[in-house]
């Protein structure tokens, strides 16, 4: 169940995000590394963040190519996964880098849990940020009680979920999941292939758009 109340200050604060009422939160699904594109991530909480929170949201992906500074400037939030090793374009580290410090959220999933897509992950982050600043993210943080509160951090064949992220100016930009956000339970055509995935994933993934919209 959703929290009780998003309060009516929280309510307006969304919509303060969104410019007005009537503009629909956008979530990209980028393509990236030249042609990689993510695959297999369910849109499902896109309408959940919109029938349990009232946040207006559009109910499908929208292709952005990390290439293209305009097409990352027209979203606040995008999704990033895949299961093979990959290498950003210096264009794309430019253009994520400069995105993400001007308020932009990036959510990164390893799909089947890839150990190769993790390593590439963390060396990009490394790249672009430092040695240290993917660091982990406690599970009492404000993220997972923004629109749900999270206390099942449980994963589909045993253990349980950790999660790292970014921060800049004392915000969460990244939020990093390396056993899997996909939500692929929800998904056609798609299975997580022996993966280890987050059980909570459609609830902590609508937790992450609200909270990027409003932090």
């Amino acid at each position: 169940m959703a929290n009780n109340v998003l309060s009516s200050l929280f309510l307006v604060l969304l919509l303060t995000a969104l410019g007005a009422a009537e503009r629909r939160a956008v979530v990209g699904n980028v393509v990236y590394a030249g042609d990689k594109t993510s695959v297999c991530f369910s849109d499902r909480f896109l309408t959940t963040v919109e029938t349990e929170g009232g946040i207006p949201t559009e109910k499908r992906f929208r292709i952005v190519h990390l290439a293209s500074r305009a097409e990352l400037d027209a979203v606040p939030f995008v999704i990033m996964n895949g299961q093979e090793a990959f290498t950003l374009t210096g264009d794309e580290r430019v253009n994520l880098k400069r995105w993400l410090d001007g308020g932009g959220f990036l959510l990164a999933s390893a799909g089947c849990s890839s150990q190769p897509w993790q390593a590439s992950f963390r060396s990009e982050m490394r790249e672009l940020f430092g040695a240290e600043a993917l660091r982990e993210v406690p599970r009492d943080h404000a993220l997972f009680r923004t629109l749900f509160t999270i206390t099942d951090f449980s994963l589909s064949h045993g253990g349980s979920a950790r999660f790292e992220g970014v921060e800049r100016d004392g915000r969460l930009t990244v939020l990093f999941s390396p056993e899997g956000l996909n939500d692929t339970a929800h998904t056609q055509g798609c299975c997580c292939c022996g993966g280890n995935e987050v059980r909570q994933a459609e609830e902590i993934v609508a937790d992450a758009l609200a909270y990027a919209l409003v932090e």
